[in-house]
């Protein structure tokens, strides 16, 4: 790997215990929303190559639900989080009470499309705040973007300006649990962070592990 910032074990436990407290007060945010209890929290984070990333959401070829954003502020770098289909369609339907609602479907009705982006900025909103508070930075995320396409031409974008000086990615995996009367169901989804490169170094400095 050709990484100009060299990310340790250390960085990436505290990546991973920034996750949690994102992931736990987007729960909240979700159990909301649902009218039901969501439990989320982080399991893993690791640092993986373009290859490897790809296969851990399934192959590159692999079509998902795909919500895109860049983050702003004191930091800058594009933010990805990939849901398998059937995951992404299970909470649209509970979203907008529409039991027929499939993102395969030859026309994707906009309410399904608007409440995706709201699970696109609970989600990615929830983590930068947790980063923020954590590091003292300002950081807040564009307007999401939905995508429905294989993983790889999702990411390409997001890879552009990352790609001339590292061949690494950080992956967040998230785990979703929702209970209800049926019993309990998870998911899991990823998120791909690609901090621009001189914000590596901007956000371990302010966490103190530079």
């Amino acid at each position: 790997m050709n990484s100009n910032n060299p990310i340790t074990d250390l960085h990436l436990d505290v990546l991973k215990e920034i996750g949690n407290i994102g992931a736990a007060h987007a729960a909240t945010s979700m159990s909301q929303l649902l009218n039901r209890k969501i439990d989320m929290y982080v399991p893993n984070v690791k640092l993986v190559s373009f290859d490897e990333m790809f296969e851990l959401a399934g192959g590159a070829e692999k079509v998902v639900a795909g919500i895109f954003l860049r983050i702003e502020g004191d930091l800058s770098g594009s933010m990805f989080f990939v849901l398998p289909i059937a995951s992404a369609n299970h909470f649209i339907k509970r979203l907008i009470g529409d039991d027929t609602f499939d993102f395969e479907s030859a026309s994707i009705p906009e309410i399904g499309i608007s409440a995706m982006q709201e699970l696109g900025n609970i989600l990615s909103g929830s983590y930068l705040s947790a980063l923020s508070d954590f590091t003292g930075l300002n950081i807040y995320p564009t307007v999401p973007s939905l995508s429905v396409d294989m993983v790889g031409a999702i990411v390409s974008f997001g890879l552009i300006e990352v790609s001339q000086h590292s061949d690494e990615v950080i992956v967040i995996d998230t785990q979703i649990s929702e209970e209800s009367d049926d019993g309990t169901s998870s998911v899991n989804g990823q998120f791909f962070l690609m901090p621009d490169p001189t914000s590596y170094r901007t956000i371990f400095r302010s966490l103190g592990v530079l």
